[in-house]
């Protein structure tokens, strides 16, 4: 509970009526959810406008409502406060409520493209490995220390955010580390929040669905960085084009990390084999069952962010060191008879490539990649022949397939990614719509020693078709091949 007068934000307000000496028992922006004690928030979304739901709040017992726009009729039993954006005044007004949690504690957020899932998850696993009390905010699912909380969005809405910040305060977490999407920082999800610190991944083709132009992307991404405190730090991966470009107007203390030009911190890829890989992390050898450069990036971030936040640099290496690969990121099974499957998230273009790259770089002449990727329905469609492009040129054999179709046609979305196949690399590619079918042939195509890349889910347990989620691993679906054919 909170005195409404003690929770919204000043600077956001246009217009008050009614009494803000009230108390404020909930938060929502769901009007179904209303109920005495109440705030509601009507909220300008995509599909629809939270204002047309003002009278159903009322009616249902609102205690305030904050809107853009006042309704016609202003019952005297219900407070209202007018503010310039609801879903600003939604992220300030929730942190309030309970109580700022995320000044509480070292909040750390990363953002980019490819490689958020993994950095934020291992650097939760080291603080508690350390010894420390950490939280978690991922795609994959979010920690109240050791405590899992199912996980629905990259980035949940400030009411649960907050909610989930506060519990993390009460049982004495020192560190949070979540993932910050893109669609988070425009629909002012992290509004209110405090952060400790803010790193940069890289930034490529994705969500040109959401944001209609890479422009907009890249400035989603920056608005990150643009607003965090002085008192933060900006770790930016200088390797890619925009890492600059990211940290030119924060007022945070800008760090660098780097694989290939001279940066606060910086790391070398020495060998690579697939139990794992050894590198030179700013001047001191270890060796990291992950693979892949990207992960090299990953795990140099870690590194960095660690080192900053004050943790002694031989325990962040030991710990290094020990980290096993996050669910379904580069994950792989092998056969009985030699053949090797690695199961990936790769869902854009440049994940992918990097994936297959990093397979390219291990295998021998004589062993083969046969590579498993489709692309989801009802996202950006610009990406499709792109993905296609890059297995074709870089795989032995292509199975294009469904990923998770939703309410396109698998055909169509396949019919898509075909535009991006070269008339010279047509012989390779096999169309296979149902993806159990797709994994299945890959596995009997192989031959002893060869590799099948299963991209575009990894750690995913469902297809989405019509709207409806069926559950499909296709960690356990290959497991599953591979001990039915005995290969």
């Amino acid at each position: 509970m909170a005195k409404l007068q003690n929770i919204i934000p000043v600077k956001l307000i246009t217009k008050t009526v009614g009494n803000i000496n009230v108390d404020i028992d909930e938060l929502t922006f769901d009007s179904r959810k209303v109920k005495g004690g109440c705030c509601f928030f009507a909220i300008r979304g995509t599909q629809s406008d939270g204002h047309s739901y003002i009278p159903q709040a009322i009616a249902s017992g609102a205690t305030a409502i904050v809107c853009e726009e006042l309704p016609a009729e202003c019952p005297a039993n219900v407070t209202f406060i007018q503010v310039e954006n609801s879903s600003l005044a939604l992220g300030y007004m929730a942190s309030a409520f309970y109580g700022n949690p995320s000044q509480k504690l070292k909040l750390v957020g990363i953002t980019g493209t490819n490689g958020k899932t993994t950095t934020v998850t291992l650097l939760y696993r080291l603080a508690r490995r350390m010894g420390h009390k950490a939280g978690l905010l991922s795609t994959v699912v979010n920690y109240v220390d050791n405590v899992e909380v199912p996980s629905t969005h990259t980035t949940p809405d400030p009411i649960q955010l907050n909610a989930l910040l506060r519990q993390m305060v009460d049982i004495g977490c020192e560190y949070c580390f979540m993932e910050v999407s893109s669609h988070s920082v425009v629909q002012n999800r992290i509004a209110g929040l405090t952060f400790a610190g803010g790193i940069f991944s890289n930034i490529t083709h994705d969500h040109l669905d959401y944001h209609k132009t890479f422009a907009e992307y890249l400035k989603a991404k920056k608005r990150f960085f643009d607003e965090l405190p002085s008192d933060a730090f900006a770790l930016t991966n200088t390797d890619d084009r925009n890492g600059m470009v990211m940290v030119q107007n924060t007022k945070a203390k800008v760090y660098t990390y780097s694989l290939r030009s001279m940066a606060d911190f910086r790391c070398k890829v020495i060998e690579s084999h697939f139990d794992g890989m050894m590198l030179n992390m700013d001047g001191v050898e270890v060796w990291t069952r992950l693979l892949g450069r990207f992960n090299a990036y990953n795990l140099l971030a870690i590194y960095a962010t660690l080192m900053l936040l004050g943790f002694d640099k031989n325990d962040i290496l030991t710990g290094i060191s020990d980290v096993t690969p996050v669910s379904g990121r580069f994950e792989y099974v092998r056969s009985s008879h030699g053949v090797t499957a690695v199961v990936d998230y790769a869902h854009t273009p440049d994940a992918l490539e990097n994936v297959i790259k990093t397979i390219n770089e291990i295998k021998t002449e004589n062993q083969r990649l046969i590579t498993v990727v489709g692309a989801g329905g009802n996202r950006d469609k610009t990406k499709r022949p792109v993905m296609a492009k890059v297995a074709t040129e870089l795989s032995d054999i292509v199975i294009l397939t469904s990923d998770n179709p939703r309410f396109e046609e698998p055909e169509e979305i396949i019919n898509d990614m075909r535009v991006g196949v070269d008339a010279s690399q047509a012989k390779k590619v096999i169309t296979i719509v149902d993806r159990r079918e797709a994994i299945r042939t890959a596995c009997m195509l192989a031959l002893k020693g060869d590799i099948i890349l299963v991209a575009g889910k990894g750690h995913e347990n469902y297809q989405e078709i019509k709207g409806v989620k069926h559950h499909f691993d296709d960690k356990e679906v290959l497991t599953e091949i591979f001990k039915s054919l005995q290969v």
